[in-house]
């Protein structure tokens, strides 16, 4: 199971909710669940009603989780993440969020009072940057408390480690800007300081190249730094990547050739280790990727979302239940843990 933000945990101390034992607990026949984006700090924060991993309280509110997970036969890990400049002063008590560089990414903040505008972060300064490795190491040594069976780093998309990997919205001139090798010090400096407190086979990564609007338009790097950061982390002996497929039309940009199972294609070769492959899958995608050798592993995000009891589904041929999108980003179990599994349906 894919990560997928919710928006169901306690919107002031960030810690999990009864909810979220209930609805991880109904999908752990998933196998390997990769929680929901959790922040590693208060600096990290940024997306309204999401869970942290800094406090005790929040160890506390997620070993009940993992207990109730692994008590119904499945595994889990917490995905780390720190949002960087995708989070918004009305989340942070007026204060600018942090980043690589003062570049507004010109994406959208999920405020406590809604969708905002993002702004233009401040600049981290070293001090700042050093401070951030030790809260992943931090988050790293909180997840293995709580009782996860691994974590996994968010490097992907629109998030402060992609940020600083990214030329348009990282314009440093220090080791940790300039040329590829300069951006990408960060996520390598990230992944060692966590791997002091975990051992690698139970320390994953997602990353890839994307397309998105703004700053994270795909630029003649964008595949270049995927490669170089994707072939150095297979260097690790990490316990996965995991890698999206195009989530946007690729079509035009230097990416145009990993659309579909391209973007598989192109990297199983270039990672040491197993692969994970995210995005768009349904059984006769995944059982074909799987057979082709493209990918180790499959997972699925959004089927998770309406449908507890997808493997049943898939195994069984069984249809699918629809999403119902108002109630994806909210409050209370409407649309999160009252999907009733197949049996229930059936009843």
């Amino acid at each position: 199971m894919a990560p997928l933000t919710r928006m169901r945990a306690g919107s002031d101390d960030h810690v999990p909710t009864t909810l979220q034992v209930e609805y991880y607990t109904q999908r752990a026949t998933a196998g390997l669940i990769v929680t929901e984006g959790v922040a590693i700090s208060p600096e990290g924060f940024g997306w309204a009603h999401t869970p942290g991993l800094w406090t005790a309280e929040q160890v506390r509110g997620w070993r009940r989780v993992t207990n109730s997970v692994h008590a119904a036969g499945g595994r889990i890990v917490a995905q780390l993440w720190h949002t960087g400049a995708i989070s918004h002063p009305d989340l942070r008590g007026g204060a600018r969020p942090l980043s690589a560089s003062e570049v507004d990414p010109k994406q959208i903040s999920v405020t406590a009072a809604g969708r905002v505008p993002t702004v233009a972060p401040r600049p981290m300064t070293n001090d700042e940057i050093r401070q951030t490795t030790a809260d992943y190491a931090r988050a790293a040594r909180n997840a293995m408390d709580a009782g996860f069976d691994g974590v996994q780093i968010q490097a992907n998309y629109l998030y402060l480690l992609a940020q600083f990997l990214n030329k348009a919205t990282n314009r440093r001139t220090d080791e940790y800007g300039g040329d590829i090798e300069g951006r990408a010090r960060l996520l390598f400096e990230v992944v060692e300081a966590i791997l002091d407190e975990v051992d690698p086979s139970k320390v994953g990564v997602k990353i890839g190249p994307m397309h998105e609007t703004g700053p994270f338009a795909a630029n003649d790097e964008t595949l270049p730094m995927a490669e170089y950061a994707i072939r150095e982390l297979g260097g690790y002996g990490l316990s996965h990547l995991l890698i999206m497929g195009n989530t946007t039309d690729f079509t035009g940009t230097p990416l145009e050739p990993l659309m579909g199972d391209g973007m598989f294609r192109h990297f199983r070769p270039i990672f040491r280790g197993t692969l994970i492959a995210n995005t768009d899958m349904d059984a006769e995608r995944g059982n074909r990727l799987i057979a082709d050798g493209l990918a180790d592993l499959v997972a699925f995000g959004r089927p998770f979302i309406a449908n507890p009891d997808l493997v049943q589904r898939l195994k069984t041929g069984a249809p699918l239940a629809e999403i119902d999108w108002t109630t994806v980003y909210g409050a209370g179990p409407k649309g999160y843990s009252d999907y009733p599994a197949l049996q229930r349906e059936n009843a």
